[in-house]
């Protein structure tokens, strides 16, 4: 953005100078010039004057002569000729003077200047009488030396003062658009810690425009809110956490210990008890996982995607080969995803439970990774008994299950998950029959992939749906 405004800005100066200097340059040269012809013209008309006393009333010549000499010091050469023709006065060369020219003269009553190399030549007619009886010409010719050095000065002034001000132009721009995009980078970079979770980010308020300086301190009292609800949040599920599994794990506790000493008629009910008892804790369980993946705060971390699938497909391969159902994992090429540590795990938990669950003995789970553009493409696909359109449509939903006695919030996490990364996920059918989810998540730079090897194969395994 800096480089943008001081572009922008040195622009605008290039074409004001261009728009004052440029104009006022060529108005200034033609005055020069103007001034300059009409002194030639003057200086001609005093010695076409002087000339008329000397050939009209045969005055004697030193009037003339004067003249002639003190144009000749200015380094002016002035020739006067009478109306046969012949040199009467200065001198005998004149440049641009050649004999066509003076006997065009000789009949031509008006008064013409014609450029010359490095001259101006001015032709004027001597006249008396009002002008009706004439006399002779003055041919005076004057060097332009001193109007294209005015002219050159000229021109070298306005092309300083241009590089000048493209000059402060460019410096008081720079200045000006790091003053301003300097407190915006840092709110910038402010803005995306704090969306990858970090909510002790706080932006510099002390520089910038006040506008910019506003919009920090605005932003500072936004996270500061963040982080107090999101701090108060936690502590929250931290403590339903203790304060639900807790008896719930004391219940279960007290109802083993009856099953041991309750007679036969009684203990098919403790066991339905026993078995509501743990479904609870499961809810309980899944609701605490929504919870937290609503609230992620984990800051994004390049995460191989191609490693993730293989630990995660062996270690739920010996539960898979217990219910004779086959279990496959393949990624083309290394890819890496920016997501949350530990979520990917997490997520494919979830994802091959479900599929496990549902799909029959005999049946196939394959997981497969590809690169989409930007983003890493991510399908678990199944050919169990799948879903229809309007159980997948409410899939996503809490409670919502296909499974008979699923809690419903295996892909609610799933969903809640993603979204934080910044993906998405969606329910298809699998060609053939079945049930294919379809994970988009943001991919990483390859020059910033980490390596990982050695996952643990029980990575994950507290956010899947039991």
């Amino acid at each position: 953005m800096a480089r943008r405004i001081a572009l922008i800005v040195i622009a605008l100066v290039a074409v004001l100078l261009g728009v004052v200097a440029v104009p006022l340059g060529l108005l200034t040269a033609s005055q020069d010039r103007h001034d300059f012809h009409d002194d030639s013209i003057a200086a001609s008309a005093t010695v076409s004057s002087v000339s008329e006393e000397f050939l009209g009333d045969h005055s004697t010549g030193a009037p003339l002569a004067k003249a002639i000499v003190g144009l000749r010091r200015r380094g002016d050469l002035v020739a006067v000729y009478n109306t046969a023709g012949r040199l009467v006065a200065g001198v005998r060369s004149v440049p641009g003077v050649s004999a066509a020219l003076v006997r065009q003269a000789r009949t031509d009553p008006a008064t013409h200047t014609y450029p010359t190399a490095e001259r101006v030549l001015v032709v004027r007619p001597v006249t008396s009488d009002a002008g009706l009886v004439r006399l002779g010409t003055v041919y005076l010719s004057r060097s332009t030396e001193s109007l294209d050095h005015r002219l050159a000065v000229l021109r070298a002034w306005l092309a300083l003062v241009t590089i000048a001000g493209l000059l402060a132009a460019a410096l008081i721009a720079t200045a000006l658009a790091r003053w301003v995009s300097r407190p915006l980078g840092a709110l910038e970079a402010a803005t995306q810690h704090l969306g990858d979770g970090n909510f002790e980010t706080r932006a510099p308020g002390g520089a910038g425009p006040a506008e910019v300086r506003r919009l920090a301190t605005n932003f500072n009292r936004m996270a500061a809110r963040l982080e107090a609800l999101v701090s108060g949040h936690q502590a929250m599920m931290a403590d339903v956490s203790h304060q639900l599994r807790t008896p719930l794990a004391a219940l279960r506790l007290r109802l083993d210990v009856l099953a041991q000493e309750t007679p036969a008629p009684l203990a098919d009910e403790l066991a339905g008890a026993q078995e509501e008892v743990a479904r609870l804790s499961r809810m309980v369980d899944g609701l605490l996982a929504v919870a937290r993946a609503e609230n992620v705060t984990t800051a994004p971390v390049p995460v191989p995607v191609e490693t993730v699938i293989k630990d995660r497909s062996a270690a739920w391969r010996p539960a898979a080969e217990e219910k004779s159902v086959g279990l496959s994992a393949s990624a083309p090429e290394p890819l890496s995803a920016r997501m949350g540590e530990g979520h990917l795990e997490q997520i494919l938990d979830n994802l091959l439970a479900n599929a496990l669950e549902a799909v029959p003995a005999g049946g196939q789970i394959q997981v497969r990774a590809v690169a989409a553009d930007s983003r890493i493409r991510i399908t678990v696909s199944d050919n169990g008994p799948g879903m229809g359109p309007q159980q997948q449509r409410a899939a996503f939903r809490r409670y919502v299950s296909a499974t008979p006695g699923g809690t419903g919030l295996g892909l609610a996490i799933v969903h809640r998950i993603v979204t934080s990364d910044g993906g998405t996920a969606e329910l298809s059918e699998t060609p053939g029959g079945g049930l294919t989810v379809t994970l988009d998540v943001p991919a990483a730079a390859r020059d910033r992939v980490p390596r990982r090897s050695g996952i643990s194969p029980a990575a994950g395994r507290d956010l899947k749906q039991l």
